[in-house]
């Protein structure tokens, strides 16, 4: 088997629900993404891309048969550039990252685009379809934007809350307090702020232009100045006297990731050099509820596959989809919390579902690229009790 590589990764800023971005609908952000990972290869010949995988979550709306072979289509590739769409709900495009990154190492592909979207302010209310005609009861939308929804009533209730409430649970087993929340939460506006101050993400993010007008240039979300105080006078979102709150959990997002991935002999062809290998690659599944915790056994997994330790790691992107369930990550591994989400991470930055697995991902290759550091872990929790998690190792 031959190994598989990143050579690039961009996505687009992340816009807050409703916010910059909400006129855009989602295959017209997934094309944009595939548009500028391929500006980043100049050279690259697009019939030459073997295959597309594209995440997305949701695909209850515009997004909806293929959105990954629509964004090809609308990005202007060739018509013989063939495409897919994986649905691991919030894992969707680091599933599509893994996707991809096993054709090359079988052989199947050599060039591969990969990625995701989501716009979860498009995400349509939809309506159950009736089994008979003109039913005489009420019928109620249903909002897809997060979440369950139609639940199958053969399913366990304790399986079934509400994400936040798993989080909540989350924070009682593990005794993680509201301060250490809304400490974390704090942090991760801080470090966004820097990063994009410091020119981080300039290379990393394509700002969303239509009708020649730049709608979008940075992630939405991020609030500079945002302290630990400041965080600890919302109310609690999901219990009375809960500890989550809209502060310390990633909020409702906009965006679309890409990331190109080839064999070291297509390096010649894609034009650029390659960031980092992958090196491993790891799956894990608990109890729904415990969705948030299920990224420590993925990441244990894709280190051993690997074939190295938490201590030979110097950079982990773990996306945030709550502050409690990565503080409960991060205490699990007894990694340094300093290299984790250096750069800021989705509670600033965004979660827009299908699209946040390839914005872990390109971050990583980037951080380690920028450090000189060899090994990095990127993690993502997925609701109804999944997580996958990828090792890249630095190129350079």
């Amino acid at each position: 088997m031959v190994t598989s590589f990143v050579y690039s990764a961009v996505r687009t800023p992340f816009g807050r629900y409703g916010g910059a971005l909400a006129e855009i609908r989602p295959d017209d952000l997934a094309a944009a993404a595939v548009t500028a990972v391929l500006n980043k290869a100049p050279s690259l010949d697009p019939a030459l891309i073997d295959d597309v995988v594209w995440g997305n979550a949701n695909g209850a709306g515009e997004d909806n048969r293929n959105v990954g072979r629509m964004a090809v289509l609308l990005a202007g590739l060739p018509t013989t550039v063939p495409a897919t769409t994986v649905n691991r709900l919030c894992g969707s495009s680091l599933d599509a990252a893994i996707i991809g990154s096993r054709a090359v190492e079988s052989g199947d592909a050599d060039i591969a685009i990969v990625g995701g979207v989501e716009s979860m302010t498009r995400a349509p209310w939809v309506l159950p379809k009736p089994s008979r005609a003109y039913p005489a009861g009420h019928t109620t939308a249903v909002s897809t934007t997060l979440g369950w929804r139609l639940v199958n009533e053969r399913m366990p209730k304790e399986w079934t809350v509400s994400l936040g409430e798993a989080n909540e649970q989350l924070a009682e087993l593990f005794s993680i307090s509201r301060q250490r929340q809304d400490e974390f939460a704090a942090r991760s506006h801080t470090l966004a702020d820097s990063a994009w101050s410091a020119g981080f993400y300039d290379s990393l993010v394509a700002p969303v232009v239509a009708d020649g007008t730049v709608l979008l240039a940075r992630d939405e979300g991020i609030r500079p100045g945002c302290t630990p105080e400041k965080l600890a006078g919302l109310k609690p979102s999901f219990r009375p006297d809960g500890v989550i709150t809209a502060g310390n959990a990633s909020p409702l997002s906009d965006g679309a990731s890409a990331v190109l991935i080839g064999s070291e002999a297509a390096s010649s062809r894609i034009g650029i050099s390659p960031l980092a290998r992958i090196a491993g690659r790891g799956v894990s599944a608990s109890e729904p509820r415990m969705f948030g915790f299920a990224p420590v056994e993925a990441a244990n997994r894709a280190l051993r596959q690997a074939g190295i330790s938490w201590s030979d790691v110097s950079a982990v992107e773990l996306n945030e989809a709550f502050a409690v369930q990565a503080l409960a990550c991060v205490d699990a591994w007894k990694v340094d919390p300093a290299v984790v989400n250096a750069k800021g991470g989705a509670i600033a930055l965004g979660h827009p579902l299908g699209a946040s697995g390839g914005r872990i991902l390109g971050t990583l290759a980037a951080r380690l690229r920028e450090s000189g550091d060899r090994w990095g872990v990127a993690a993502i929790c997925i609701g109804v009790g999944q997580a996958l998690a990828v090792v890249l190792e630095s190129a350079a």
